[in-house]
Order: C-alpha cells, then structure tokens, then sequence
C-alpha cells in the first residue's frame, strides 16, 4: 500500500485478533487495536457497533482503509474452561 493510496484495504489484517489498546466508543468513535502483523506488532484505528473497554480481545472482521478497522469482541472458542472438574487448575 502506498502513501498515495490510503483507502486501501489491508487485506492481511482481515481475521487478526488483538487487544485494544485504547477503548472503542460505539458510533461515537474508534479505539485502537494493536495487532501481531507483518513479522511486527502494529496499531490500527478499531470501530465497533458498541463500546468496548481497553484490554478487551477483538477479532478484525474488515478493513476500512487507512489503517482502520472493523472489530468485534472475542473470545476463544477453544477454551474448555478449567483443567479438572471444580475449577482446579492443574
């Protein structure tokens, strides 16, 4: 992407999950996500349809252009919760 081209999308930010380092306000306005991408971590601009907090785990689910993004709360579906019956953990 150049300078000269700054609505592209950023195609490879797509299907990311980060953390936001700065806290979204809904419609009112972005946050910022930082993202593990390109061999580096970088900050995007991260807009939800509702607020969310700093230090939430987002999913990128578009690209806006502009180093801004489409994020939405997210939680790992994997997680099986604790290792033993009864909340000890190993």
């Amino acid at each position: 992407m150049s300078d000269a081209e700054p609505w592209r999308r950023d195609e490879p930010s797509i299907g990311l999950v980060g953390v936001l380092v700065v806290g979204t306000r809904g419609a009112e306005g972005p946050g910022e996500v930082q993202l593990r991408i390109r061999g580096g971590s970088e900050t995007f601009l991260a807009w939800s349809d509702y607020p969310l907090a700093k230090g939430t785990t987002v999913l990128v689910t578009d690209s806006r252009g502009a180093r801004t993004v489409d994020v939405i709360e997210w939680t790992n579906p994997w997680d099986t919760g604790p290792v033993q019956p009864g909340g000890g953990e190993k």
